[in-house]
């Protein structure tokens, strides 16, 4: 399998224990991290054309995928 960009443990690697210890307790922050675990993997699908989709349904996911991306960073900053 080729490798997924956008991954959390390389988005902020100064927070992967924190992140695990989180996914451990906080119920909310586990389903933060699974949804934008699914979600990248969905947008890296379809940037390599693995599933094509058009471009708006693209983009949006990527929206997606960034305000998850911001909630977990606020998780990681409290």
């Amino acid at each position: 399998m080729s490798h997924t960009p956008h991954e959390l443990a390389e988005e902020f690697p100064e927070h992967v224990e924190k992140m695990s210890a989180l996914k451990q307790a906080d119920a909310h922050f586990a389903k933060l991290f699974d949804s934008y675990h699914e979600l990248n993997r969905n947008v890296h699908r379809a940037e390599t054309n693995v599933e094509p989709m058009d471009q708006f349904a693209e983009t949006e996911m990527r929206k997606q995928r960034a305000a998850l991306k911001d909630e977990i960073w606020g998780y990681l900053q409290s």
